[in-house]
């Protein structure tokens, strides 16, 4: 059920950012008169699953959901329709108009993106507001896991500033000290402030790292215990604090949950915290790791702030908020390019996408990612690759500036290079999310 619901809301969600792309082409061609012969959600190599024509266009949908595509006259692409090309240019093609025309139709589909994460933003800004942690309210410290250890953090560290300059927001550390290249962190130990030296090239991994990094930290605490799973048969109940797993002390919610993942498929020992009395018990943790228990959530300890946006407010913070992003998307873009960055850690296919929607329905959560993920279109979109919206912009910009065009030949095989590489690109991206 859960991948169902994973893949259900992917679809959905990259259905919605594919057709109002396509749209952004669409309305300025036609608009300017171009003759727009396809209007494809989803590819359709061989067949289609539906299909309509409805005045000059043919409307449909196809069956590889890799993308999708409006075929405009007169225009090399993708469809590589060579035969068009040979004909005499005719007024409603694409290659008939003035070149600032071909420019606008060309940038509809990034501009409509980007205008759709930020409204998309700032609406989740305005409906649901944005809850935050701020850092001086982690109470406990931190949890450090093998990464943050490396930069010098440990376990029940304060987090102060970062360079010298405090960060708010407790789930921004990460992504300051990423987008920033960040050279020193100052924390509190044991009631001691300190200063640690970020080593550089640690600080790239940020980009991919799949761990948690940082958590604020807080006791293992049972809010409930469904019926038939490992805890239930263990007899852990409401309210039990977990103090001990096989044989060995835990004081937070993130020492049981690494030690559960060394101990899968093994019965242990678990020590629980009953009020004022200590309960030993025995439990059988499965193969993910997982001991079946329903843990408090941090909003349990700590008591976090709440920005809420009226609609007049929500769409400025939701363009800031979109621009510092689309800021992040281009420094890692940078790093993996100089080196920092590994190309094997940082690109994801629809397994990583699809993960982060997570295995129940939330529209806020749903929403917001449609919002990044639109922002993510267009950016990459705009990358100056041949067979992208950017490559096409790319040789119009040179046709605006030097007065001549690229010759055909020029166009349709870089069309045909480009199209290899985002599709060698793709197979890469989904390959390594398995590996």
């Amino acid at each position: 059920m859960g991948v169902l619901i994973i893949v259900s809301q992917l679809i959905l969600s990259l259905s919605i950012l594919i057709v109002l792309h396509e749209f952004g082409h669409f309305l300025p061609a036609r608009a300017f008169k171009i003759k727009v012969e396809k209007f494809y959600l989803f590819f359709d190599p061989w067949f289609s699953l539906f299909k309509k024509k409805i005045g000059d266009t043919e409307w449909g949908i196809g069956w590889l959901p890799l993308g999708g595509y409006v075929k405009i006259a007169g225009m090399i692409d993708e469809s590589m329709d060579k035969e068009q090309m040979k004909l005499p240019a005719q007024p409603w093609e694409f290659r008939s108009k003035p070149a600032w025309q071909r420019l606008i139709v060309m940038l509809g589909g990034v501009t409509v993106n980007f205008i759709l994460g930020v409204f998309i933003y700032s609406l989740v800004l305005f409906n649901w507001g944005e809850s935050y942690l701020p850092t001086e309210n982690a109470t406990f410290g931190i949890y450090a896991d093998s990464l943050a250890t490396q930069m010098g953090l440990q376990t029940g560290d304060k987090i102060l500033s970062i360079d010298n300059k405090p960060v708010e927001n407790f789930n921004a550390v990460r992504v300051t000290i990423f987008s920033n290249e960040s050279k020193t962190i100052q924390i509190a130990r044991a009631g001691e402030k300190m200063e640690l030296n970020i080593p550089t090239e640690l600080t790239g991994k940020l980009a991919s790292y799949k761990g948690m990094f940082i958590d604020p930290l807080h006791p293992c605490d049972i809010e409930s215990v469904p019926n038939g799973t490992a805890a239930d048969s263990a007899g852990v109940k409401a309210n039990d604090q977990i103090i001990g797993i096989n044989n060995e002390a835990v004081t937070s919610y993130q020492e049981v949950v690494m030690a559960a993942k060394d101990l899968t498929n093994r019965n242990v020992g678990l020590e629980l915290l009953r009020g004022e009395d200590t309960v030993k018990t025995n439990i059988n943790i499965n193969e993910n790791g997982k001991l079946g228990f329903i843990r408090h959530l941090p909003t349990h300890y700590f008591e976090y702030d709440t920005i809420n946006y009226s609609l007049a407010g929500s769409f400025p913070a939701g363009y800031r908020k979109s621009v510092d992003f689309l800021g992040l998307q281009i420094n890692a873009f940078g790093q993996m390019f100089r080196g920092k960055v590994k190309a094997s850690e940082s690109l994801g296919g629809f397994r990583a996408i699809g993960e982060m929607f997570g295995t129940t329905w939330d529209w806020r959560r749903f929403w917001y990612m449609t919002a990044i993920l639109s922002l993510i279109l267009g950016f990459m979109n705009l990358l100056p690759i041949p067979a992208l919206d950017g490559g096409h912009v790319m040789f119009l910009l040179y046709e605006m500036i030097t007065g001549r065009a690229p010759s055909e030949k020029v166009l349709e095989y870089s069309t045909i290079i480009g199209f290899v590489l985002i599709i060698s690109l793709v197979l890469y991206a989904n390959i390594n999310d398995w590996l």
